[in-house]
């Protein structure tokens, strides 16, 4: 089957920014410059140029243009998208480090996060997500055993929790905290940082119909993560 030609477009406009020809702020060719180098109509090649800003690879200035985006990864304030697909869809190589998946008993903070009472059985998962090789984000999750009950039976290198729990109980309802914070001992071995390097952290309760499922953290080194958003005003 023959490649969309939105693909084509996207994978060039990668493929320029992976070596290095169009840097940091760089701007890139117009949507009819696109549209003539690849024999297409204006509004396939403007397909290719949103996906490639709504995932954060590029960024748009009224009056001026679109430009390279910065090189520190970036995910929507608020949209809840799977850090796997985030990643991909800047075309970098995707990794992960599963380091505990186990049962704990919820502590006063977790208890009252998941509307469990303390001391109850839940589960625990850290996971060190990586884009091309690097660290990216710490997440810590604990989950309702009695919505997800199966969650210590997954292999969380092959699929995200994210992925997961979006199949097994699909989300209704989120709400976060964004706060500045310094990393913890563990938290600096598993970032790869220096001590005196600040971190972003992003507190997250999820809903299902049936409650809330989990309550995660989700930690990421200042100098490689930053957070934006698009608003419109009528």
């Amino acid at each position: 089957m023959a490649t969309p030609k939105f693909e084509e477009i996207k994978q060039y406009i990668l493929a320029q920014i992976e070596s290095g020809d169009w840097a940091e702020d760089s701007r890139v060719p117009s949507e009819n410059q696109l549209a003539e180098l690849f024999n297409c109509s204006r509004m396939t090649a403007r397909r290719a140029v949103t996906e490639l800003t709504e995932s954060g690879v590029l960024e748009r200035s009224q009056g001026l243009g679109t430009f390279v985006a910065g090189l520190k990864s970036q995910s929507s304030m608020m949209a809840i998208r799977n850090i796997a697909d985030e990643i991909k869809d800047r075309g970098h190589g995707y990794s992960v480090q599963q380091v505990l998946l186990t049962q704990t008993v919820a502590t006063g903070a977790i208890a009252i996060a998941l509307g469990l009472e303390e001391g109850s059985q839940v589960y625990q998962s850290v996971l060190v997500h990586c884009e091309q090789g690097t660290p990216l984000q710490i997440e810590e999750r604990f989950v309702n055993p009695k919505l997800v009950p199966d969650y210590l039976a997954q292999d969380f290198t092959q699929q995200t929790p994210h992925e997961y729990l979006s199949m097994v109980a699909p989300l209704t309802e989120a709400k976060h905290t964004i706060e500045a914070k310094m990393a913890d001992v563990a938290q600096l071995a598993l970032l790869g940082i220096a001590a005196t390097e600040p971190c972003l952290q992003i507190s997250r309760r999820t809903w299902s119909r049936q409650g809330v499922v989990s309550f995660a953290r989700l930690v990421h080194p200042g100098s490689r993560f930053r957070l934006g958003g698009h608003l419109t005003f009528s």
